[in-house]
């Protein structure tokens, strides 16, 4: 009797884990496995380095035991900013690592690239690292979340920054020639309507093209008296390098993609920096004015020792441990219901969320009809040593 009571309670096991598995793939009762896709080589590695930031965190969950049990098996591959690398990546995740969702892909080009097969395959596709403004869209993409400001948030902030503080000025822009750039550029347009052409002059670069010291010498000649700088840090570097070289000083803007002290400022040149502004939803690590901060703190611990030997003045690392930071609360509201559909609500559920390293009063909350994780954004301007931040904290409704 027991015997068959054994078996019988076995059946049901199995017939249980079969089920579990068919209704949550890439979880067992040990491990979830989730992938991510970067460029950690190629014209835009140094952003890549979220990646390797994810990565770090976390091993740092699964040396406190996981969640709820399980480990994170976090599979990260290096597309190389090329979008077909990222589709062949990512169907590699979804078929052969057979992953329960993708987190944290990065790059406009390659989530554009593929976020059809996602769908299809109804994957969500997590805290995406591109703030492009089609991705917020609930309705065409009903299974992602964003985790940067919205290119179009972040692009009116800084026209209504600039036709503040420069009324009757003219204004130039050097964009990424794709959607991240494109993005930027129709949110000045959006701003200053019909006066966009009177008042804005746009010169666009390829992301294969060595340098955009052109550009620039071209934008000068405009007689523009305010840059913005719509692309990635090895550009953007390029940028405030060259401005400075042939002379010209006008009011600097860069993306927060491009904020990386170690990623655009060192390789343009701390000097020649002085006075570049940007926003950010962060506190800067390397910064004395948080020596005192317990985010801060806890984060310069993390990094000491997950990221050994790193460059902690590379903020895209930072951008990288709250991805898992954020990873990390998702799969704690899922509980031990791990299937795809649930996923994708908790992701859409959070709730005043405050990460430790983000600046006083910015919290995260998404919904059902909301799917951004960050929508709040501080100004901040470059004094050679540290960013000072200055304003309020803004978002895309602010006056």
């Amino acid at each position: 009797m027991l015997e068959k009571l054994g078996i019988a309670g076995a059946l049901i096991l199995a017939l249980c884990s079969t089920a579990f598995a068919a209704d949550a793939p890439g979880v067992t009762a040990t491990e979830i496995r989730i992938g991510g896709v970067f460029p950690f080589s190629g014209p835009a590695s140094s952003i890549g380095l979220v990646g390797r930031g994810v990565l770090a965190y976390v091993q740092s969950i699964n040396d406190r035991g996981g969640i709820n049990g399980r480990k994170s098996n976090y599979i990260a591959l290096d597309d190389a900013y090329s979008p077909p690398k990222a589709v062949e990546h990512v169907r590699r995740l979804v078929e052969s690592d057979e992953v329960a969702f993708l987190f944290s892909q990065l790059g406009t080009p390659g989530n554009s690239a593929a976020s059809k097969y996602l769908a299809v395959k109804g994957v969500p596709s997590i805290s995406i690292v591109t703030g492009s403004s089609k991705f917020t869209n609930v309705k065409d993409y009903p299974l992602t979340t964003t985790g940067l400001v919205s290119y179009d948030t972040e692009g009116k902030i800084y026209a209504k920054y600039l036709s503040r503080t420069s009324p009757t000025g003219k204004y130039a822009i050097l964009y990424q020639n794709d959607d991240l750039g494109k993005d930027y550029v129709n949110a000045f347009k959006a701003f200053f309507g019909s006066d966009f052409d009177k008042r804005v002059v746009t010169a666009a670069y390829e992301v294969t093209e060595p340098t955009v010291d052109s550009q620039v010498v071209t934008l000068k000649s405009s007689g523009a008296d305010a840059l913005f700088v719509a692309g990635t840090p090895k550009f953007a570097a390029q940028a405030i390098r060259r401005a400075a070289e042939i002379g010209w000083k006008p009011t600097l803007i860069i993306n927060f993609p491009s904020s990386s002290v170690a990623g655009t400022l060192k390789p343009a040149g701390l000097d020649k920096s002085v006075g570049v502004i940007v926003g950010t939803p962060n506190k800067d690590p390397n910064d004395p004015k948080w020596n005192e901060d317990g985010g801060v703190k806890a984060y310069r611990e993390f990094f000491e020792k997950y990221l050994a030997g790193a460059d902690i003045t590379n903020t895209s690392y930072l951008t990288g441990c709250q991805q898992g930071m954020l990873l990390e609360q998702i799969l704690k509201q899922c509980g031990n219901d791990l299937s795809r559909g649930n996923i994708s609500t908790q992701a859409k559920s959070l709730r005043d969320f405050v990460l430790p390293t983000a600046l006083p009063g910015i919290k995260i909350n998404t919904s059902a009809t909301s799917n951004m994780v960050w929508t709040q954004m501080q100004l901040q301007r470059w004094n050679g040593a540290s960013w000072d931040q200055f304003g309020d904290v803004l978002d895309a409704g602010s006056e």
